[in-house]
């Protein structure tokens, strides 16, 4: 029951089902999740923290960047039914639909010059 309650409490927040939803898509460095969340760095990375400890995110240094993605197979099963679910639940919602539709302005090169 631990591993389940994990990834309820994991999806239990807007944001981090933001996150799941726009990393759907693409690839992300925490800097263009910030930047599309207009959220502080602080508060996405203990978001992310808490989807990687449910097993939902994995996030990989890769020289100035931390990339995070969703896992090929998650090693929970109520992750993985549940990142499988997501494809599909809240495409019509207006907040997921427009950063979807912002997705592509946000580029980690643009975003890490200022």
């Amino acid at each position: 029951m631990k591993d389940f309650l994990k990834v309820m409490k994991a999806l239990s927040d807007p944001n981090r089902v933001k996150i799941i939803k726009m990393l759907q898509h693409k690839v992300m460095c925490v800097c263009e999740i910030q930047a599309a969340l207009k959220l502080a760095q602080p508060t996405v990375s203990r978001h992310l923290q808490v989807l990687e400890d449910a097993g939902l995110v994995i996030c990989q240094k890769e020289g100035l960047w931390v990339n995070c993605l969703l896992p090929q197979k998650p090693a929970s099963p109520y992750a993985a039914n549940l990142l499988a679910n997501l494809k599909t639940w809240l495409n019509h919602d207006s907040e997921i639909t427009r950063i979807l539709e912002e997705l592509h302005t946000f580029r980690r090169e643009d975003i890490c010059k200022k």
